[in-house]
């Protein structure tokens, strides 16, 4: 099932982009009265056909519209150092889409390697896995921001927090978690958060967790982090 992205359609604007439309018409070769599926990413799924095929503003009508089906009960949000490699961080957008998570938000830290990203390109994957997965929901990509900053903006929100780190906790994620509670969890950098933003990580109520035995990389503790949470939420 080919998928074009329209989160224009909210509003009532029924045109696809200047990008969907080429692929839609150009690429892909549709003409008018062709039916194709649309998604909003808000979780909403359109058909519709297709009445003026334009390789830069392809206009529709709305024929039926239908919502993602959807068993994750919680909200679950990452907030991760980037990387110095920037693909890694790429390829965890990309998996984690697939998988299912509501945001991430990008924060520097004391022992960070990156402190920009490209945003734009970062979205453009997030769309891309979400229609590859076949999925209505766009997941919400913060900028980057100062780890104090993040603690002071959400260490007021009432959901689960949690913390990853290398240090002696030996708490598991799995054993403190509540099933059907929204939850944020902090990952590190490479070289782990300072323990100054530790301390004020658990001052602002984040609980110490790890998720195994096993030392991950950045990106590859995100993705555990966004499964375990998932599947605790099943």
């Amino acid at each position: 099932m080919e998928l074009f992205f329209c989160p224009e359609i909210i509003n009532g604007i029924l045109i696809l982009s200047e990008e969907e439309s080429y692929h839609c018409i150009k690429v892909l070769r549709h003409v008018e009265s062709d039916e194709i599926t649309l998604i909003d990413g808000i979780g909403s799924f359109y058909t519709a056909k297709i009445i003026s095929a334009h390789k830069s503003h392809c206009g529709f009508e709305v024929i039926k519209k239908w919502s993602e089906e959807n068993n994750i009960s919680a909200k679950i949000h990452i907030a991760i150092a980037p990387t110095k490699n920037i693909e890694r961080i790429e390829w965890l957008i990309e998996k984690a889409v697939e998988i299912g998570f509501y945001e991430i938000s990008f924060i520097e830290c004391a022992h960070s390697e990156r402190r920009k990203i490209n945003m734009e390109r970062l979205n453009r994957i997030c769309v891309s896995a979400m229609k590859q997965s076949k999925r209505a929901t766009l997941p919400k990509l913060n900028e980057i921001i100062s780890f104090k900053k993040f603690l002071i903006t959400y260490s007021k929100i009432f959901n689960q927090k949690f913390i990853c780190h290398l240090g002696k906790n030996k708490t598991q994620l799995s054993s403190v978690f509540q099933k059907g509670n929204d939850s944020t969890i902090l990952i590190g950098p490479e070289g782990d958060f300072s323990s100054d933003e530790l301390k004020e990580a658990i001052d602002a109520g984040f609980k110490e967790v790890i998720l195994g035995n096993n030392r991950l990389r950045t990106e590859t503790a995100a993705l555990v982090a966004i499964v375990q949470l998932n599947s605790l939420n099943q």
